[in-house]
């Protein structure tokens, strides 16, 4: 193993609205069977990143649950392990993570315990498949200091992103987090690889000094100091980190050049597996393009949608371009257009409910309309 594996799934995005408000980022259901740090912890895995700290802060009893064995992802050798930090409480220490770069602070001995050189420090809320050792290659040849993985999204708005300029040989020119006007077309990915000792160096020294934020404090503060390169990612990648954003991973899904560049071929995403029947299509239902969990049982009429485990669609219910997550019923006659419902909602026979594809309707978890 070359490196260990940072995942910072900590975060809780106020632009989720309801559907963070009992579960952080990285917990989130996607594609019917997945959630969202499922993409991190496979693809470390699938690299030879066999040791990973996970670190949780807010909402993170669901996500807990997830990680309660890390066989799923194959992180069980004597050399490796998937290891779960939160916040440390004590008499003397009883605050929570201050930002980013402290989260790994206070747990700093995971660092000093390892003996990878390299550090492969990423978010829980991304959706992609990528081998790490391509960014690990090029942050060698290079001879970085800090790698940051970078994207072209020339076709979006990509003030909500870390925007970067990069001179030809790949340094890095600027960085702004959210900027009020971008200058470049070019975003973070949130995936930074640099040395171990270093990363174990930079945090001593700026944590005394009041600054907490990975990002701002490190990567942004000592990027004329340091070497800082980014390296291009041309694959799929998107991020959840809004309602808009996560409705249209969870649409993306349903594209066939999506599903064959994320699942198709080896090695694949994993995820923690549940024992289900497979789903179960009643005479007179009829589905198209969908995707359909495990556990599941239509009689209705299902499109462009995807469902989750254990969802009930019964007779003449219609469903359209919607998300519909685990546990969920919905009646005879209903109509479901553009929505997102959380776990275990019930929709009464009849029932009518229609958003728009730009601002889907979001029912909370456990409601009955």
């Amino acid at each position: 193993m070359r490196a260990v594996g940072i995942i910072l799934a900590g975060g809780n995005n106020d632009r989720l609205r309801e559907l963070t408000e009992i579960r952080a980022t990285s917990a989130m259901p996607v594609g019917s069977c997945y959630r969202a740090i499922d993409f991190s912890l496979s693809n470390m895995s699938n690299s030879g990143i066999k040791k990973v700290a996970v670190i949780t802060q807010y909402n993170s009893r669901s996500l807990h649950d997830h990680l309660n064995s890390s066989k799923w992802w194959d992180f069980g050798s004597k050399q490796g392990g998937m290891f779960v930090f939160t916040p440390f409480m004590s008499k003397e220490h009883n605050s929570w993570f201050r930002g980013t770069a402290d989260s790994i602070y206070q747990n700093i001995s995971f660092l000093k315990r390892s003996k990878e050189p390299y550090v492969l420090i990423t978010s829980g809320d991304g959706i992609y498949k990528m081998d790490y050792n391509n960014i690990i290659d090029f942050h060698i040849e290079k001879e970085a200091d800090i790698t940051i993985l970078c994207k072209d999204m020339a076709d979006m708005d990509v003030s909500n992103f870390g925007v970067i300029k990069l001179h030809e040989c790949g340094k890095v020119a600027e960085f702004e987090e959210k900027p009020l006007e971008a200058f470049s077309s070019t975003i973070s990915l949130g995936i930074y690889l640099m040395k171990r000792e270093l990363l174990i160096e930079l945090l001593e020294t700026i944590i005394p000094e009041g600054r907490y934020d990975f990002v701002r404090d490190i990567v942004m503060r000592y990027r004329k100091r340091l070497n800082v390169y980014g390296c291009m990612y041309d694959g799929y990648w998107a991020a959840i980190n809004s309602t808009e954003s996560y409705y249209n991973i969870n649409m993306d899904f349903l594209r066939g050049d999506v599903r064959k560049a994320l699942f198709s071929q080896e090695p694949y995403i994993e995820t923690k597996n549940k024992d289900e029947p497979p789903a179960k299509y009643n005479a007179g239902s009829e589905v198209k393009n969908c995707l359909v969990g495990s556990g599941s049982i239509i009689d209705g009429f299902v499109e462009n949608s995807v469902l989750f485990r254990s969802v009930r669609i019964e007779e003449k219910a219609v469903v359209r371009s919607s998300i519909i997550m685990e546990g969920c019923k919905i009646g005879h006659g209903c109509i479901v257009e553009h929505a997102i419902l959380d776990k275990d909602v019930t929709l009464s026979n009849g029932y009518t409910l229609k958003g728009e594809a730009n601002n889907p309707k979001i029912i909370k978890k456990n409601s009955i309309l």
